[in-house]
Order: C-alpha cells, then structure tokens, then sequence
C-alpha cells in the first residue's frame, strides 16, 4: 500500500467528477440515442435494446481490465484510456445513429464497435476508479465517499440529459452529432483534470528492484486466486444475486403504473422520478449514517446493505399487494420508500467493495474490483431482460397483467431476500475444503497458471 496521504474531501468531490463525466456520456448513448433510433428512425425497439445489453456483455472484461492496472501499478492511465475510449465510442455511437438514417446495415455495424467501446471504456475506467478510491480514502469516509461519487454521476444525468436536451432543439441527425461529440470531449478534459496529479506515489514505484523485477502471475493463476478468497468470492455471488433483483424492477415499473394502475405516460414518468428521487435519500441516509458511526464502518456498510435488501424486498412485497388493491393502494408512497431501500443497498454494498477490495491478497485489488463489477453489469442487464420476459410469460400464463405484475415482483422480492442472507454470510468463517474444491475445478477448466484468458 502507497504512504500517500488519504484524500481530502475536495481530492474525493474531484473524483467525483470523473463519474459525472462518465454518466454524461452514458446518459447519452443509452437513452438519447434508444429513444432516436426508436422514434425518430422507427426502428425496432430491440435494435437499441441489444446495442446496451451489448455494453453491458463487454463488461466482463472488467477482470482482465482491473488485472491489467494492478500488473501496472497505477490507476490513473486507465481512468485516462477508458475515459478516452468511452468518449471515442459515444462519438462512434451518434454518428452510427445518423448513418442509419441513410444506410441501414453500415449504421448498425458502426454501433456494435461503438458499444463494444463504450462497456470497454467503462469497464476500464469505472474499475480502476473505485480502486484509487477504496485505497486513497479513510475507512470513515468510505460510505460517505461512496455516496458523493454516485450523487455526482446522477448528476451528470440529469445536467446532460437538461443541457444537451435544449441544444438539440430543433432535433436533426447532425445536430445529434454534434452535441454528442462536445459532451464526450468535455467529458475526457474534465476527467484528465480531475484525475491529474492526484494519485502520488503507487506500490510500483516504492518496491525495491528486486520485488518489481519479480516475475507476474498471469491473468488465469491471478484470477483462480481471488475466486479461492473466501470474501471476494461470497461477494461476488452477493453482488450478482442482489443487482438481478435490482435490475429486474428498472424496465416494468412503468408499464406497471400504467396497465394496472391507468396512468398516462407523464404520470408514470414522474412516479419514476420520485423512484430515483428515493434512491437519493436512501444513498444520502447511508452516507451520513456511515460517517458519524462509532462502530466499525465496514461493519456499519454490510448492516445497511443488509437492511437495504430487506426493505426492498418489502417494498415490491407492497406493490404486488397493490396489483390486487388497485388505485386506492398509495402507489406513490410505496415506489418512492422502495426507492430509498433500493439507494441504501446501493450505496452501502458500492461501499463495501471499497472496504473489501483489499481483503486478500494485496496487488490483486484491481481484479478484485473488476470481478465485482462484471457480476454487478452483468447482472443489471440480465435482470433488466429477464424482468421484460418474465412479466410478458406471467402474462400469458395468467391471463391478467395485475397477476402477472405481482408474479414478477415477488419473484425480485425473494431475490432481495436471498441477497441478504448472502451479505450476512461475506465474513463467515471458511472450511478448509471449499477454495482447494474450487481451485481443483478451475483447473480442470483450464483456468490455473499457464492458461491466457
């Protein structure tokens, strides 16, 4: 571990930024340009669908990308390079957009290499984020730190989504193009700005000669290793378990509010709001909470992670119950208190990656990181589908969309529940057999030292 001083406030809010930056161009390519291809284009709905699923699938790398910065030893190129390559493909994407309009098959096959780049550019650059932050931030500020780089990332939501929507009236495919290219560009200076300097000494440039000439294990041996820590791998599961039930509910609370509830478009679109109006509340409680605890903070993180799940399980429990009731239930109050469960297991489990990620072997905290955001990214997208899919099987199943609805809620409900009994098991003492089990599969899988994955 680097001797450089712990982040300050401000080097935490200057971090922050990055994520502002990075949800800037998310905020872009995943809903501006959903909603052009679908509306504007009149394109089927699954083209844009499965362009996102796409930069969700290429977060699996985050494993590789993560052990890439740890062989390395420094986080900043890789915040830098993923920045860059999200930018590139955020630029790659509108202009895919536009081509559509025009040449069908060209514009789609620029917006899969567009994609690929933007889930490599997060991948890489979330990643190695959360690790200089995790390492540079004191375990009492964790939770808080957690909290201020997600607010921000909102908050590049909300800024682009507000700015670049007025800059884009009235709309055309060009302007389209133009827009998206100086967000992506205002995004890279800004994170070169905010990251610059900020990262000091690392591990690799304080070893001795002999410790940095020492040979590197490569990336399967490294990858075996930390699936064998008994914390990374429940966590892994923990993380996987609960993000499937949290993505599940992101697609089919609006269809929901609508067929069984009857309210128009802008009134299911303002109930969304006051969901993620509740997500904030429920990340500001955890941060402050965390930060004024006496207790152990990381002690502290894994309890609202647990309660998180809890309540959110109790939340969707409501609104099946509302399916049944109908417009007397307080759907409102319901969706915004399922909100602040879902913000509170959000940002306590963000800042349990942060205290977690050096448990284990030291050098190895960029995989670690990595190995958690690939089940969490894998697991947002496949809950997001596999909610779809489950409602419309319900549906046919049942033959009424209230029933089909309660069906799909309390199914995320028992996810939530199993996703606490999960984060309450992370520091359960280890039997001897089960990582030499593991290991022993994952050799005859060929992932042990000599296989290059």
């Amino acid at each position: 571990m680097s001797q450089t001083p712990s982040l300050s406030w401000f080097g935490i809010v200057r971090l922050g930024l990055v994520q502002t930056a990075l949800g800037a161009i998310v905020v872009l390519t995943t809903s501006t340009l959903n909603r052009v291809m679908v509306v504007e284009l009149a394109l089927p709905a699954m083209l844009p669908g499965a362009l996102v699923g796409l930069h969700y699938a290429m977060q699996i790398l985050r494993p590789r990308l993560g052990y890439g910065s740890d062989a390395g030893g420094r986080r900043t190129p890789w915040i830098i390079g993923g920045m860059g390559l999200l930018s590139l493909g955020g630029v790659g994407a509108a202009l895919a957009t536009a081509l559509m309009g025009t040449h069908l098959l060209g514009g789609i096959a620029l917006a899969v290499l567009s994609f690929s780049l933007i889930g490599l550019g997060v991948g890489g650059c979330g990643t190695s984020l959360l690790v200089l932050l995790a390492k540079r931030v004191d375990e009492n500020r964790r939770g808080a730190a957690a909290s201020i780089v997600w607010l921000m990332m909102i908050a590049g939501f909300a800024i682009t989504a507000g700015v670049a929507g007025h800059f884009l009236d009235p709309f055309s495919l060009s302007r389209l193009v133009t827009v998206t290219a100086c967000v992506c560009g205002l995004a890279l200076l800004t994170t070169i700005a905010a990251i610059w300097n900020i990262e000091g000494a690392t591990e690799a440039q304080t070893q001795t000669p002999a410790a940095s000439s020492a040979p590197k294990e490569q990336f399967g041996a490294a990858l075996v290793q930390v699936w064998a820590e008994p914390k990374a791998r429940r966590f892994a599961i923990f993380i996987f378990v609960s993000m499937l039930a949290y993505g599940a509910q992101d697609l089919i609370l609006d269809p929901f509010a609508g067929l069984v509830f009857g309210l128009t478009p802008g009134a299911s679109t303002k109930l969304s709001g006051l969901l993620h109006g509740g997500v904030l509340a429920g990340m500001l409680l955890v941060g402050l909470s965390t930060s004024l605890a006496r207790s152990s903070r990381t002690k502290s993180l894994q309890a609202w992670a647990i309660g998180g799940c809890i309540a959110s399980a109790i939340g969707l429990a409501s609104l099946a119950i509302g399916s049944f009731v109908g417009p007397s239930w307080p759907l409102r109050t319901s969706v915004f208190l399922l909100g602040v469960a879902n913000g509170t297991y959000a940002i306590a489990a963000i800042g349990s990656m942060m205290a977690l990620v050096g448990s284990g072997q030291k050098t190895r905290e960029g995989l670690r990181m990595g190995l958690w955001g690939a089940a969490q990214a894998i697991a947002f997208g496949l809950g997001g589908f596999s909610g779809t899919v489950a409602s419309d099987v319900a549906r046919y199943a049942f033959g009424a969309p209230l029933l089909a609805y309660a069906f799909v809620f309390i199914a995320e409900a028992a996810l939530f529940l199993v996703s606490a009994i999960l984060a309450s098991r992370i520091d359960r003492p280890e039997t001897h057999s089960q990582p030499v089990v593991i290991h022993s599969g994952l050799q005859k899988a060929g992932l042990s030292g000599g296989s290059r994955l």
